[in-house]
């Protein structure tokens, strides 16, 4: 069967010192770049997701070991650490905004791990466009969805596809939710707002038995070096939720 691995990181840079905590919010740079010089030399093909979703729904093959690369929250260090490491190897990604904090702070993070970093605001949202990535919803408010009434969850995903598609000038069709909490509402939503794939934090690779919108990925930490990452891309599959969207 078909497995697509989607590889999900937060922060790109240098962060010195141990982080105690939220250490999956981090990837230091260095690491970073050898992560991805590790991907040719083992023979991945880094996909974007719209490539991923043609091939999990059978329109086309897939390579022998496909590899979707995904960025949560939008920071502004994905556009001046990750994205150059990205075009020197030619990876498409996708990249998740929050569209009520575009050019904000992550303000969630406040009194819970890391103080709040920058989010991309719109010109750079733009740049991230032009420089051939995908920009996807992260919802407007960023909250655990599964924890928020109808039509809470109904507006976060109308809402930030509006803004982010009046923002960006073309179509938002990839949304990922914000601390992976999704339930059957909300992957019910996002196909009534006109998503085409929903990505969660379930830990397992995405086959074409999973329902788009709720698509598991694996985190990259900021303890996972070339190793860690390689062992998270063969070990086998932790235990998933089936689809919960038919």
């Amino acid at each position: 069967m078909s497995r697509v691995h989607i590889l999900m990181y937060h922060r790109v840079g240098n962060f010195p010192g141990r982080v105690k905590a939220h250490g999956a919010l981090y990837c230091h740079l260095p690491r970073f770049r050898a992560q991805m010089r590790m991907f040719r030399l083992l023979g991945y093909s880094v996909l974007s997701l719209d490539q991923a979703v043609a091939g999990l729904r059978g329109e086309h093959d897939l390579p022998a070991k496909p590899l979707v690369l995904t960025f949560d929250d939008a920071y502004v260090d994905f556009l001046e650490n990750a994205a150059p490491v990205l075009l020197e190897h030619g990876y498409p990604a996708t990249v998740y905004a929050v569209s009520g904090l575009v050019g904000a702070t992550s303000r969630w993070d406040a009194g819970v791990g890391p103080a709040p970093a920058p989010l991309m605001d719109a010109a750079q949202l733009r740049e991230v466009r032009d420089l051939g990535f995908t920009v996807g919803s992260h919802s407007h408010r960023h909250l655990r969805l599964a924890q928020q009434d109808d039509a809470c969850i109904a507006d976060e995903m109308v809402t930030s596809k509006r803004v982010l598609e009046d923002l960006l000038g073309q179509r938002v069709d990839h949304f990922c939710y914000p601390y992976g909490s999704h339930d059957l509402r909300a992957v019910r939503a996002a196909a009534e707002a006109g998503y085409v794939t929903g990505t969660t934090c379930e830990r397992a690779a995405a086959t074409p038995e999973d329902d788009l919108l709720s698509l598991p990925r694996k985190a990259v930490s900021r303890g996972d070096d070339v190793l860690g990452v390689a062992w998270k891309l063969i070990a086998k599959n932790h235990p998933k939720r089936p689809p919960i969207r038919r």
